[in-house]
């Protein structure tokens, strides 16, 4: 499956308001709740936060890809998230993120999984499509931009 098969607008949260780590993953969480993707908010961000203290999840440029695997999930899941501010997330290179990928899966989903997070570290490797990222204002403009990606 494609990563723009799982992108739309519900799920894609533009401006984040959280100011924290934490407040990040559960609003992207939330996000995945009011979407109808997942059901039980506490089991999944409970797995984000187990998975996000075995390292940080914050890379570089002001990307983060906060990710886990729980039974709560059907099938892979995305919420797309820009903070205009940007978030310290612990990343490799000390700067705030800005744009979030909470990517979250089955527990016997590894192929699926490991192929959204490659194809996240491929489009984000363009500092253009990155930057055009954090300018966006809608969800729409988002979803957009990864489909002319």
């Amino acid at each position: 499956m494609a990563l723009i098969d799982l992108i739309s607008e519900n799920v894609v949260k533009v401006p984040m308001e959280a100011a924290t780590k934490r407040a990040a993953i559960e609003e992207l969480v939330a996000v995945l709740v009011q979407a109808g993707k997942v059901k039980d908010k506490d089991r999944i961000l409970e797995a984000v936060l187990k998975r996000e203290n075995l390292g940080s999840t914050g890379l570089e440029k002001g990307i983060a890809v906060p990710h886990a695997k729980a039974e709560e999930v059907p099938s892979l899941t995305l919420a797309i998230g820009i903070s205009f501010t940007g978030v310290d997330f612990g990343a490799i290179d000390g700067k705030p993120s800005k744009v979030f990928f909470l990517i979250l899966a089955a527990p016997d989903q590894s192929g699926p999984h490991i192929e959204a997070l490659a194809e996240i570290a491929r489009m984000t490797r363009s500092e253009t499509f990155c930057r055009l990222l954090t300018s966006a204002v809608t969800p729409k403009e988002v979803v957009q931009l990864f489909k002319e990606e």
